[in-house]
């Protein structure tokens, strides 16, 4: 399979939403409190919650995702109405960047997010990637990390992030100076939760180690690309991650699209598609070769037999490892992320998910290494 590309690139009187039904309003706790150990769900509202990684941070299963949706594919008032339509499903996990839409994206959420009540929603941003012209406008150098965490708090309209991740590796500053710029962060109480994104098991096992070693604040999440078709964090990342602790917060779990039917081998791609969108096209074609698409519509049988949609059978697949912690969905109109949700709490048996194995077969990629990050700050 082809490589798919890497992304270059409060609140108020409303805010019942993500709890309603959950049997938190009259007082008491959840509706079903946890009994056993980490990652154990939840459910609240409709949708199954888990711990990000070993924290105590809990997060929906599924999260929603804004990378080239808010501030460049969709409008405004559309953008607004998918987040709505998350917090009415009961997502309360949102996933941005600074790069993202050149810092729009940020802006979008923090203005589709007020209303609603700060405490319940995790709100999820990213650093790494070029957000102005200057040579410290980029990579994880302590005054980038510092001057772009105060341009995200300020375009979310929020205190804090619940989650403040590495959006690569680079390899052009010390990762001491990374982790205690971080570490530093979350002792002023600007970031609550660190972690990474696209990181390579050595690279996440020698943050650890540092960590520990001089006392720092832990990684305790991965953000990678992981969906049926690339699974290339199984090999090593994932066994790493399972006995550190740490969750993967996944993006692309539906394959940039290319896994719910709708592309079919030989023909263009539908009109209004992400394929044919100047800001998403060029993500999604590694996965548009009549291979991998002939093969995807043989995964049609298996998701009606399941009694799920396409888009819901690649999202429920993701959620099938324990070692996730959510993934994260992205959208264009309010009725994909009610679509996407209902694979909340699916359980996938072992002759379903044989049998995506055995269809999807010789196109899935699981080589560890594309996962890697620019030997040089773009």
């Amino acid at each position: 399979m082809a490589e798919v590309a890497s992304p270059y690139g409060l609140f108020g009187d409303d805010f019942l939403s993500p709890l309603r039904g959950s049997g938190m309003l009259a007082g008491g706790g959840p509706r079903n409190p946890p009994e056993a150990a980490w990652g154990s769900p939840v459910r609240v509202a409709g949708m199954e919650h888990r711990h990000l990684g070993r924290s105590g941070l809990m997060v929906s299963e599924i999260a929603y995702g804004n990378w080239i949706t808010h501030g460049s594919q969709v409008e405004e008032d559309a953008a607004k109405a998918c987040v709505a339509a998350a917090l009415d499903e009961g997502i309360t996990t949102f996933d941005t960047a600074d790069v993202y839409a050149a810092t729009r994206a940020e802006e979008v959420l923090g203005r589709a997010l007020q209303g609603v009540r700060r405490e319940s929603v995790e709100i999820f941003t990213k650093v790494y990637w070029p957000t102005g012209p200057g040579r410290n406008d980029r990579g994880l150098s302590r005054k980038h990390i510092f001057e772009s965490v105060h341009g995200s708090l300020r375009r979310l309209q929020t205190d804090y992030v619940d989650l403040y991740q590495a959006h690569r590796y680079d390899h052009e500053t010390p990762l001491e100076e990374t982790l205690r710029a971080f570490d530093d962060l979350v002792t002023q109480g600007k970031v609550l939760y660190v972690g990474v994104s696209e990181w390579r098991a050595e690279e996440i096992s020698a943050a650890l180690a540092m960590a520990d070693q001089m006392g720092l604040d832990r990684i305790v999440s991965n953000q990678p690309q992981y969906n049926m078709l690339w699974r290339v964090i199984e090999g090593a990342v994932i066994p790493l991650c399972a006995e550190e602790g740490i969750g993967q917060v996944v993006w692309s779990p539906i394959a940039q699209g290319a896994l719910t039917g709708k592309y079919l081998p030989g023909q263009g791609a539908p009109s209004g598609s992400r394929a044919t969108d100047a800001s998403g096209s060029g993500f999604i074609k590694g996965y548009l070769t009549d291979g991998i698409l002939a093969r995807v519509q043989e995964l049609l049988p298996v998701a009606k037999e399941a009694g799920l949609t396409m888009a819901q059978l690649a999202v429920a697949w993701v959620l099938q490892n324990p070692n996730v912690s959510t993934a994260i969905v992205g959208a264009t109109r309010p009725e994909q992320v009610r679509e996407n949700v209902q694979a909340s709490g699916v359980e996938l048996d072992e002759d379903v998910m044989r049998r995506i194995d055995d269809v999807l077969g010789p196109e899935v990629e699981r080589d560890p290494a594309l996962t890697r990050s620019p030997a040089h700050r773009p």
